[in-house]
């Protein structure tokens, strides 16, 4: 194997994993058998957001394969357009996940407060 063919491999893999978002935005939008237990609605994810992010993850794997061509760039810019353009539609779905991680926003002090004794009922 030539140095020459490691973007090519990346590339493919790239545009694979681009290719299976794309897969998950298609098909159908299946929430648990679980019942909600919180308290306010979850962040749904929007599903043209994500389509619109797989695309631009394909056409940066695509970008990646063909290194040499004359519409790199015009397609970096592409791919680049797309992904941000997804996640401005999946920007409640990243805020939520990002931002309220329940035992990692709890005070450490408060905890600390709990007897350190077993309790025998």
């Amino acid at each position: 194997m030539r140095v020459e063919d490691v973007p090519v491999i990346i590339g493919c893999f790239v545009a694979v994993v681009g290719v299976a978002i794309m897969w998950d935005a298609w098909g159908p939008q299946r929430i648990g058998p679980m019942r909600e237990r919180r308290r306010r609605d979850r962040a749904n994810i929007d599903a043209a957001g994500e389509l619109v992010s797989g695309i631009g993850i394909v056409l940066l794997g695509v970008a990646l394969i063909g290194r040499d061509w004359r519409f790199e760039t015009p397609t970096v810019i592409a791919a680049a357009i797309c992904l941000v353009v997804g996640a401005l539609r999946n920007r409640k779905y990243f805020r939520e996940t990002f931002m309220f991680r329940g035992a990692n926003r709890r005070n450490p002090d408060k905890t600390s407060e709990k007897p350190q004794h077993f309790r025998i009922r």
